[in-house]
């Protein structure tokens, strides 16, 4: 697994020569690497892609292509860029809160677990999650062959903490609650897609969601066969937006303390892990990310 996967974006025009040179030498991973979510179109048409969704009103910080950027409404079709030629997604800690059974408590077992929304709990709890709405979106690749294709029938555990930077079923105010927490099987073009709450940054963290990607549903409902434990970035530009709002207070000191190079997790290398963000605090945002594994 490589961590040096920044490049620096300097336009088609520079770029497309070097495009060129790179698919010849590494075929249809080359081109899906270097094209982002504004050449997806043009990748369905020279490589076949099943993708042909586009990101609109984005805007990309100057690390490169494949991270995010906070954009205008518009665009809830959005998808990262996916720089397989450079590897899978890079493993990573699933921390002190996982509720995946591996430390403490098992959320994976309870009934109601699979769901999309994530901002109520389930079963026996009724608690609900204060936020700005977000509509989460992950398109998971698999890397297992020659070419780069779709991982359909695979299974997302998402979790992460709320806007007051607890997690479900660990921090002692909201033990009792499981909310924050749910589980989706990828669709026949590897997509899930999850409906939550902006979550906080927490003291010593840059603002990011926990994921894990298991074979099937049953193996994620049992915790066997797990393919993938990572985590997502969020940009700063649309943390900043949200954390300027009512209930967020404690993220603006925070964020403040924090950066994404120096992150514990993000430090040795972000570029597939820093997701596209569209929307607003007015509309709710969405999150996107591919993952290839």
């Amino acid at each position: 697994m490589t961590d040096e996967r920044e490049e620096h974006d300097l336009g088609l025009s520079h770029d497309l020569p070097r495009i060129i040179e790179r698919n010849q030498r590494m075929g249809r991973r080359g081109m899906l690497a270097v094209f982002g979510a504004a050449g997806v179109a043009a990748l369905a048409v020279s490589c076949g892609t099943d993708d042909p969704e586009t990101t609109s009103g984005s805007s990309a910080p100057a690390g490169g292509p494949g991270q995010g950027g906070a954009g205008g409404p518009g665009a809830a079709g959005a998808e990262s860029s996916v720089e397989v030629a450079e590897g899978e997604i890079p493993e990573e800690t699933a921390g002190p809160y996982p509720g995946d059974g591996s430390n403490g408590v098992n959320v994976l077992t309870e009934s109601g677990v699979v769901r999309s929304d994530l901002a109520t709990s389930f079963g026996s709890a009724s608690g609900v999650a204060e936020g700005v709405p977000v509509t989460i979106r992950l398109k998971v690749y698999d890397l297992n062959g020659e070419d780069v294709t779709a991982l359909s029938g695979a299974a997302v555990y998402l979790w992460h903490c709320d806007r007051e930077g607890r997690y479900s079923m660990y921090d002692e105010e909201i033990k009792d609650e499981n909310y924050l927490r749910g589980v989706q099987e990828t669709d026949a073009s590897g997509r899930v897609e999850f409906t939550s709450i902006f979550p906080a940054c927490y003291d010593g963290r840059w603002p990011h969601l926990h994921f894990e990607v298991y074979r099937s549903l049953a193996d994620a409902t049992s915790y066997t066969d797990k393919l993938r434990t990572s985590q997502l970035a969020l940009p700063q530009d649309a943390c900043e937006a949200v954390y300027a709002t009512a209930g967020y207070e404690q993220s603006v000191a925070n964020l403040a303390r924090v950066s994404l190079d120096g992150d514990m997790v993000f430090a040795d290398g972000h570029s597939l892990q820093l997701a596209t963000v569209t929307g607003s605090v007015d509309d709710g945002y969405t999150i996107a990310l591919n993952v290839p594994v």
